[in-house]
């Protein structure tokens, strides 16, 4: 009878060794087999998907035609480092909604758009350590005397498609007992254009963004919502071009690199 226990036991033990060895031989295969980051250098250009209605982010430049901003200089950044030329990058303007589509479907190698780092997220895609934190606002007219989300019981508030800021700023206003609405929208133009004329009470999304969108008649409130942290977004089987992408982020903010660009571009908020 011990005899049969000691002979079961060790034939766990075995189970438990070969399922642990296949493991980790599939997530070595996993990992030797990922070509992502050679078809970036193989392809001599690095796509990225970017914002191009985001003030100091990602802005299109009316006057040169070419999309400008603080994200767009660590894609330059990324270019010279993988590459060896920082104007070997392609551009695709993105919003909310359609950022991850595109990754998915494998149209950009990476999508660097203000893309919120959430654990939800993280099952779907691979995410930088964050290169900027910021957190959800609201933008409204100065003439509506707000001084507060617990001051618009009963308004409308205008978001982003697919944006995290709908959940951030519900959860807050339940806490308040405070009852709002929200519109959904594509781009942050038509969010500022449905403020501008009533349509919705508020601009809600995070405060660094909001900042682009400030005129003499709005305001931003001194409510702050549910932490924001943007990172490099790719998709969960390119590993190569992930963990390069991770160690230059990584090497920049501890050199300051980072840091310059967030001053170079206004976003010390």
């Amino acid at each position: 009878m011990i005899m049969k226990k000691v002979l079961s036991a060790l034939l766990i033990l075995s189970l438990v060794f070969t399922l642990a060895a296949c493991s980790s031989s599939t997530a070595k295969d996993s990992k030797a087999t990922d070509d992502s980051l050679d078809a970036v250098v193989k392809a001599g250009v690095l796509r990225v998907g970017v914002k191009e209605d985001v003030p100091n982010f990602g802005l299109r430049n009316t006057a040169t035609g070419e999309i400008e901003g603080f994200e767009i200089d660590i894609v330059k950044l990324l270019a010279k480092e993988i590459l060896g030329d920082e104007n070997a990058y392609e551009l695709t303007p993105v919003t909310a909604k359609t950022r991850g589509p595109l990754l998915d479907n494998g149209e950009v190698d990476l999508v660097i758009a203000t893309f919120t780092i959430t654990d939800e997220r993280k099952l779907t895609y691979n995410f930088s350590t964050p290169y900027y934190e910021d957190a959800v606002g609201l933008l409204v007219k100065k003439a509506a005397g707000f001084k507060g989300l617990a001051d618009m019981n009963g308004k409308a508030i205008g978001v982003a498609q697919s944006a995290t800021s709908k959940e951030a700023v519900q959860k807050s206003a339940d806490e308040l007992g405070v009852t709002v609405s929200f519109s959904e929208y594509a781009t942050y133009p038509e969010i500022k254009a449905a403020l501008d004329s009533g349509r919705v009470d508020a601009f809600c999304v995070d405060g660094s963004i909001l900042g682009g969108y400030v005129d003499d008649s709005t305001m931003i409130l001194p409510d702050r919502f549910s932490p924001q942290q943007y990172g490099v977004t790719s998709k969960l089987d390119s590993i190569a071009l992930t963990e390069a992408v991770d160690g230059y982020i990584n090497g920049w903010l501890e050199d300051g690199t980072i840091e310059g660009l967030i001053t170079k571009w206004g976003l010390n908020y």
